[in-house]
């Protein structure tokens, strides 16, 4: 049946279904509310999934992540932690960043890593590296976080891994045949 030929009440319900389907799809996807719904905290109890913290048993808490959707997780960290969260560092894509209070982030390129990519890699190796056995790290990782933390392994150059990712990207390479080749790199 033609639109035309449809009744006006159908059209406007098909719509509306439609309008609907659509966000809740957008809803499913929220990587907050993602966040939100594994994480709870009731009073100095925090439980991530199956886990269980008592938060006063830590000395501090340090956040680290990267990824595209990186961001809106943090916040929704520090919505639940608030000044719990003694120190934090995320890379994000460009533009994908958010207002944050404490957890810092760094702004770097994607799909085709780049030198803040690489200086954010080295803030939140730093901040795991000093982390103690009585502090709790918690990681946010979404997609795009490869190139994101472009951190280079031990005889390869930035400019080598932005090489090589140009040329898998030119050549029609798969996002797991990239990825593959990423992790011999960094």
């Amino acid at each position: 049946m033609t639109e035309s030929k449809l009744l006006p009440e159908t059209l406007i319900k098909l719509r509306q279904d439609g309008m609907a389907i659509f966000k809740a799809g957008l809803t499913a996807v929220d990587s907050k509310a993602a966040v939100l719904k594994a994480c709870r905290r009731n009073g100095d109890r925090l439980t991530i999934g199956d886990f269980h913290y008592q938060l006063s048993d830590f000395n501090h808490i340090h956040v680290i992540g990267a990824g595209k959707a990186t961001a809106p997780m943090a916040l929704a960290l520090e919505e639940l932690l608030g000044e719990n969260i003694f120190a934090g560092s995320i890379n994000v894509k460009y533009g994908h960043d958010v207002t944050l209070e404490c957890i810092q982030q760094v702004a770097a390129g994607h799909p085709i890593p780049d030198r803040p990519g690489v200086f954010g890699a080295d803030k939140i190796l730093a901040m795991v590296s000093g982390a103690g056995a009585s502090d709790l790290v918690i990681g946010l990782i979404s997609g795009g976080g490869s190139p994101l933390l472009a951190r280079p392994a031990p005889g390869v150059s930035l400019v080598d891994k932005q090489n090589t990712t140009q040329l898998l990207l030119e050549c029609g390479a798969t996002i797991h045949e990239i990825n593959t080749v990423r992790k011999h790199l960094s």
